[in-house]
């Protein structure tokens, strides 16, 4: 495995202009474009982590037994089944991002090989896709497989429900319908489902790793999750795969050996995060009561924004067409948003959740006097 060159728009430094104009505001700036958690780590979590501090030896890649059977009961507890029923098996990761960067690698996939992925998605895929060497093929909408399926050298399909940036989730027809066609052409299906308890249709988004949408059988399937939202802990890098025993195990070998394993304590800390379930809701409600006001002020502001099906995002049209221009009339508010060109389309603007009430609040005050 060599990891190739790569480009991208995706680049904070661009915004660095705008952040200079939204942090002149005389009330300061508010930070709606990094999608980074701001609440507090719950309490038992943290005393989890203080618990396991005196942590001398090297802690296992694979994860510890109690870390395991954890994995294997929140999807019993918060999906809905049995990983040991469809033989599948899981595996923590120093947060999902690099698993998301490094799955086109680690499945040794590379110049002939395509990997496809929403034309609209987070930016790490294309990355990723780029270090290992294949080519990227971008599709309006993954579960539309007559656009994909028939491609020779397909050997990897991305799906991320909920969508980040859109929100938009994918139904059991639809999921069970990506699984069928990636393995009539023997490709992998890595689903990422990090936004998956934080859904806001009325039901849960469904699992890659269901029995309904996988018929029980999770060959050529990955599944990630991250911690980092649903426990506010993106400073721990907590996050896991689970899936096919054949794929993961393999990651496991590659992973041990490249020394990318989640250090003891946070394991600890993860086994206390994957069984709370109290401070997951409340935490969700927050951003859920976020989300509601967020989309009130942006409706009332001109654009189209709408309640995301699931997620922590709000996207909108921008009003002049161009993600920047509005970028630049959002800064003399001393609001900061993300530019849609950042995940595949330009007029779009990305609003992140992710801040304080009182900001939340304050930028609705804001958006209220016209962008």
């Amino acid at each position: 495995m060599g990891l190739r060159s790569f480009g991208s728009v995706y680049d904070w430094s661009r915004l660095s202009g705008y952040r200079s104009v939204a942090g002149d505001y005389p009330e300061g700036m508010i930070d709606l474009s990094v999608g980074s958690p701001v609440d507090s780590v719950p309490k038992r979590i943290m005393m989890a982590l203080t618990d396991a501090a005196d942590a001398p030896g090297y802690p296992k890649t694979a994860g510890s037994p109690e870390l395991r059977t954890a994995m294997a009961d929140w999807f019993l507890n918060c999906r809905g089944f049995d990983l040991r029923e469809i033989d599948a098996v899981s595996l923590p990761t120093v947060g999902s991002k690099e698993a998301v960067a490094l799955m086109a690698s680690l499945l040794g996939l590379g110049e002939g090989d395509v990997v496809v992925q929403p034309q609209v998605s987070y930016p790490t895929y294309e990355i990723g896709t780029q270090l290992a060497g294949a080519t990227v093929m971008k599709v309006a909408d993954v579960a539309d497989v007559a656009a994909w399926s028939h491609q020779p050298g397909v050997r990897m399909v991305w799906v991320n429900s909920p969508s980040n940036p859109t929100g938009e989730t994918l139904s059991i027809a639809q999921m069970s319908g990506i699984v069928r066609a990636a393995r009539s052409i023997g490709a992998v299906v890595v689903s990422d489902e990090c936004y998956a308890m934080m859904s806001w249709s009325g039901s849960p988004s469904c699992c890659v790793l269901d029995p309904a949408v996988c018929g029980g059988d999770c060959s050529n399937l990955v599944m990630l999750y991250s911690l980092s939202k649903q426990s506010s802990i993106a400073g721990y890098r907590a996050a896991f795969m689970a899936g096919d025993r054949a794929i993961v195990e393999r990651m496991s070998v590659y992973r041990r050996q490249m020394g990318l394993i989640v250090p003891g304590p946070i394991q600890h800390a993860m086994v206390e995060a994957l069984r709370d379930v109290q401070d997951v809701e409340a935490q969700a409600d927050r951003y859920r009561s976020r989300l509601v006001r967020l989309v009130a002020a942006l409706r009332d502001a001109g654009y189209d924004a709408s309640m995301p099906q699931g997620g922590l995002y709000v996207w909108v049209r921008a009003l002049s067409g161009d993600c920047w221009k509005d970028l630049g009339a959002l800064a003399k508010l001393g609001i900061m948003a993300s530019p849609g060109e950042f995940y595949g389309d330009g007029s779009r603007l990305r609003f992140s959740s992710t801040a304080r009430d009182d900001d939340v609040d304050a930028a609705c005050s804001r958006l209220s006097r016209g962008v």
